[in-house]
């Protein structure tokens, strides 16, 4: 497992130096532009980056079992952090949605990424807890719905209804892992669809996204805009790129070059070879991560690990999906290479626990 834990380590300080490079090259004509600072996003990302690794290594040296003290707390904190941004004057509000809390001039915090670390441990300690309870009665797990539906809708009322689905998933995942029977799960997820679809098509943006995303040259200046300068960018990269620094579309064609769509500078400035690279290594990391989910010693370190490692892919796999117009637009970043410091601050934070869960899975 030692080789295991260095991989995982190696990896995440790859990715991330690879997002420092690409945070850099994707802002810098536009931090100048409207801050008059090209460094200006890279030194917000580098405190957090700071911040990250202070945390990521206390986790390291924390006995993760201790976690299961903390779980409900820790739960309770986070939903009351979900109530208090709502809040006017106090949750900061960009472009009608309030999703963060705003610290001096440079640092924001995003309360929903808290909330997704905190579930996780929540419903790995409710399952360990409940064992054979949870397999054979509806009530065993009522607790960890109505949990997950209060901080889903609190959530979708900043609103991002994409965090909230993705927190669901991780959850019916562990759920079902831990062995929930798959006809009540599947009758939950069937009786959430018309609410899912009232979310989606009664939404004027949510609607156009979908159209966008069906036929993103029906209006390309319109909701399209953002997809085609995406595949604009990943195109014009060709095999090897256009060069580092030297990306046309992030000259304020594409809008969240450095955030959400940072994926297709990659595309542009370091071509095909480059975007196979950074899928390489997030496979690699969901390799070496799935060898420490069958390894964890206890049940609770298990469907911790899976849920962390769940996450982090499926963020992953949800942001290329987008950059590459292969899924609906969302606002989940890039794990460990897009500009975002409350998700890059908890993604660094995952790593941390899981390589301790590795650490307490080494045998002699």
């Amino acid at each position: 497992m030692r080789r295991v834990r260095i991989n995982i380590f190696t990896t995440t300080v790859v990715l991330i130096c690879v997002g420092i490079v690409m945070i850099y090259s994707a802002s810098s004509i536009y931090a100048w532009e409207r801050y008059a600072d090209g460094f200006f996003f890279l030194k917000r990302h580098l405190v957090f980056l700071a911040i990250g690794i202070v945390l990521t290594f206390l986790v390291m040296g924390l006995d993760y079992h201790k976690l299961c003290r903390y779980a409900k707390p820790l739960m309770l904190f986070s939903i009351f952090l979900l109530i208090l941004v709502l809040i006017p004057g106090i949750g900061r509000d960009v472009s009608g949605a309030r999703r963060w809390f705003r610290f001096f001039r440079f640092i924001s915090f995003q309360p929903s990424e808290l909330a997704n670390v905190a579930i996780i441990i929540y419903v790995a300690d409710f399952i360990s807890r409940k064992k054979e309870e949870i397999r054979i009665t509806w009530k065993g797990f009522l607790p960890v719905m109505f949990v997950l539906g209060f901080t889903s809708l609190l959530i979708l009322a900043q609103p991002d209804l994409g965090t909230s689905l993705a927190m669901g998933v991780v959850v019916f995942t562990m759920l079902f892992i831990g062995g929930v029977r798959a006809h009540y799960l599947i009758g939950i997820i069937l009786s959430f669809l018309p609410a899912l679809y009232l979310l989606v098509f009664s939404v004027p943006y949510r609607r156009m996204r979908i159209m966008a995303f069906l036929n993103p040259w029906a209006d390309p200046k319109g909701i399209g805009f953002q997809i085609i300068q995406s595949q604009l960018a990943l195109g014009s990269g060709g095999m090897f790129g256009v060069g580092l620094g030297h990306s046309m579309q992030k000259l304020f064609y594409l809008p969240a070059a450095h955030t959400d769509f940072i994926f297709s500078i990659i595309g542009e400035e370091l071509g095909l070879v480059g975007t196979i690279g950074v899928i390489v290594l997030y496979i690699i990391f969901i390799q070496q991560g799935i060898k420490i989910i069958k390894n964890a010693p206890d049940r609770f370190g298990y469907l911790l690990s899976l849920g962390l490692v769940l996450m982090i892919s499926l963020k992953a796999v949800v942001n290329i999906g987008v950059s590459c117009g292969l899924l609906p637009t969302k606002g989940l970043p890039l794990p460990f290479i897009s500009y975002g410091g409350s998700s890059f601050l908890f993604d660094m934070v995952s790593v941390g626990i899981l390589m301790n869960i590795g650490r307490s899975g080494e045998y002699p």
